[in-house]
């Protein structure tokens, strides 16, 4: 029986500021059957494409991509802020609205080759996701595809990450910010 995910996603209004309607995905992955049909969705429309690689986005993007990871028999990568993996990285810096950010994976990781599936929580922006893409490009790897739980289109990340020839997928979207 296929559960209805869209409506596991609690919308909090006015968070964390007002006038933004806060996606929230912790109700979805609190619910046993929706988290394990939205991993298996998300995992099915990747099967078969010689992915080598999961790499998630820190945090959220940790729980979706290494349950893809895992049902796709891969590896799985962490994409974190700056200065929270140990040993040698690679990073990549993004522009934030107030000031800049960095993306990092430990260096040695990725090699050309490899073909990457980009997985995180959520598309708003793109920004997050876009310098990830930068990064693991650098490396020589192919990232070709990037999916989402949540897709904001009426924000424009997903549309950013097609314009970079990434096809995007996402679960479910929601109009509006």
């Amino acid at each position: 029986m296929s559960i209805d995910l869209k409506s596991l996603v609690r919308t909090i209004p006015d968070y964390p500021q007002k006038g933004i309607m806060f996606r929230d995905i912790t109700t979805l992955i609190e619910h046993p059957a929706g988290f394990r049909q939205s991993i298996e969705e998300m995992a099915a429309k990747y099967s078969g494409q010689s992915i080598t690689h999961v790499a998630g986005i820190e945090a959220r993007g940790f729980i979706f991509g290494a349950g893809i990871a895992i049902a796709l028999g891969v590896g799985f990568i962490p994409v974190r802020k700056a200065g929270k993996l140990p040993g040698e990285t690679i990073g990549q810096n993004y522009a934030l609205e107030y000031g800049v950010d960095t993306v990092e994976i430990h260096t040695g990781v990725v090699k050309e080759g490899d073909n990457i599936l980009l997985v995180d929580d959520l598309i708003a922006t793109g920004g997050t996701a876009l310098a990830t893409l930068n990064l693991l490009r650098r490396t020589g790897a192919t990232v070709e595809h990037a999916v989402f739980v949540v897709d904001l289109p009426e924000i424009g990340g997903a549309g950013k990450l097609r314009a970079k020839n990434v096809q995007v997928d996402s679960l479910m979207s929601f109009e509006g910010h």
